[in-house]
């Protein structure tokens, strides 16, 4: 498995949830958010992960729209 390498995550990570203890580490992220049933927020455009709403569903219903 290969090292995770913080500062290039770091530079890429687009979650506004600054206390996050995951930010930077994508796998303990995607883990996290699976467990809860979420995506992380990543996978949504910068407008939509600021609600917070890391929900399956909306991801679907924004990709159903076509907004991408």
């Amino acid at each position: 498995m290969r090292e995770c390498i913080l500062d290039k995550n770091l530079a890429r990570c687009t979650c506004t949830y600054e206390p996050c203890p995951r930010k930077g580490r994508c796998c303990e992220c995607i883990a996290y958010h699976r467990a809860s049933g979420e995506l992380p927020g990543c996978l949504f455009t910068a407008d939509v992960e600021r609600t917070y709403d890391r929900s399956v569903e909306r991801f679907i219903a924004l990709h159903q729209k076509g907004r991408r």
